[in-house]
């Protein structure tokens, strides 16, 4: 080992800061021994225990000794502990890596002969070059712990007994079970039956009521910007207005219009001579009246959309496309609709992920109702978000909660990446400036 680099890579190797050191760079040397000392001092017995408590998940369970509770071990308190300790660590890992790479290069520098930077040179560069860095850094350790932490600790609850009667901290422990939870759910036919029914439903609401909105917006849109309608304004102005109003408020009222035995629109059946109709009673009818509520709350936004981009259509299209015999219809065909679902065809993808999940019109329509006696916890018009907010907040069963979590994120991931790869907007971006 006869060159700096070397030297200096493995010294920074066994403790921060001994490469700069060897390197002359005593400011920076120090800085980074700094850091070390202090999470050998102060972090490490912090990071032990919460790693040993991360394993085990607490070992000693609360008591009741002479008429008082003796507290125990908190298992999720020991998991949220855990992952703080092995983000803490994945930051003091990167930094040693930074370490160890700047006292290997700065010997490189060495060893062909030129001079390392003095602290004011280390400052100069770190400004023109790190700065940028510099604000990134406070942001993405934000995010470190206010992002990606949650996302770990309702991953990791995926794999635990958490849950109801039996393992609710404080009162009892909560354990590792692995993949058993994945395995009951589609393993017990009262879990894999709600799974395969309420997923089934899901897929079928978020083609339906995103399918129904967009092209009832299109038509929409073209009948409001066809030449020969006067009073534009005043008919956007009016499709607008169930769009514009809070969507919980409106839910909350067509709920009530809906309603079977006190709801105005089955007086009105009444009155004209047709029969009640069962609307959230029925299955077939509650999910034909979720489809029919947000068609009316969602159209509006695909109209505006739509509107904007039919009056950027060039008229010399048009006009190029009459002149050679094409009528109203050809037109629409060949240049309106095109056009439009080249401009709106990745918002259609996302209007489908956000139906996926659409819990607000939901819970708040028929709060999964009507019943389904051989559902587990679920109704005949819940969706798979629904199901799991009753599965947590109304069952406590969150460790199934969290698997049903996991599969949905993996559904939208999985669709949301085919339909964007295969989506023309992407690949023809120069279509439409």
């Amino acid at each position: 080992m006869n060159n700096h680099s070397e030297k200096a890579g493995v010294l920074s190797i066994l403790f921060m800061g001994l490469g700069q050191l060897y390197n002359k760079q005593y400011f920076k040397g120090f800085f980074f021994a700094l850091i070390e000392i202090f999470f050998i001092i102060l972090m490490l017995p912090f990071t032990v225990k919460s790693l040993r408590g991360l394993i085990t998940l607490g070992d000693t369970p609360q008591k009741m000794v002479n008429g008082k509770i003796i507290q125990g071990d908190h298992s999720i308190f020991l998991m949220v502990f855990g992952i703080i300790s092995l983000l803490v660590l994945f930051i003091f890992a990167v930094i040693y890596v930074i370490n160890v790479k700047d006292a290997f290069r700065v010997g490189m520098l060495r060893d062909e002969g030129k001079k390392p930077n003095n602290i004011r040179d280390s400052l100069h560069v770190l400004y023109d070059r790190g700065f940028p860095y510099l604000l990134l850094t406070p942001a993405a350790i934000f995010t470190l712990f206010l992002t990606v932490l949650p996302l770990i600790f309702g991953i990791m609850i995926a794999f635990t007994n958490y849950s109801s009667p039996n393992h609710l901290p404080p009162r009892s422990l909560v354990d590792w079970v692995g993949f058993e939870n994945f395995i009951n759910l589609f393993k017990l036919p009262s879990l894999s039956r709600t799974f395969f029914g309420v997923a089934l439903w899901t897929v079928t609401w978020a083609v339906l009521a995103t399918v129904t909105t967009f092209f009832v917006g299109l038509f929409f849109a073209v009948l409001i910007n066809s030449n020969g309608i006067v009073l534009k304004k005043f008919w956007r102005t009016i499709y607008i207005l169930p769009w514009a109003v809070p969507g919980f408020i409106s839910i909350l009222i067509m709920r009530n219009m809906f309603n079977g035995q006190f709801g105005p629109i089955n007086k009105y059946l009444q009155a004209i001579g047709i029969n009640p109709i069962p609307w959230f009673a029925d299955p077939t009818w509650a999910k034909i009246t979720c489809i029919l509520v947000n068609l009316w709350f969602g159209f509006p936004y695909y109209m505006a959309l739509m509107s904007g981009v039919i009056t950027g259509i060039s008229k010399d299209l048009y006009e190029a496309a009459s002149i050679e015999g094409a009528s109203a219809r050809q037109q629409f065909w060949k240049i309106t609709l095109p056009m439009v679902l080249f401009a709106t065809a990745p918002l259609l993808i996302m209007g489908f992920a956000y139906n996926f999940n659409n819990f607000t019109l939901i819970y708040l329509l028929t709060s999964g109702n009507p019943t389904n006696a051989t559902y587990n916890f679920a109704g005949h018009t819940d969706i798979l978000l629904s199901w799991l907010y009753k599965l947590t907040l109304e069952q406590n069963q969150f460790h199934m909660a969290s698997v049903v979590s996991i599969l949905i994120f993996i559904v939208i991931a999985i669709i949301s990446v085919i339909n964007f790869r295969n989506t023309r907007s992407f690949k023809e971006e120069d279509m439409i400036q």
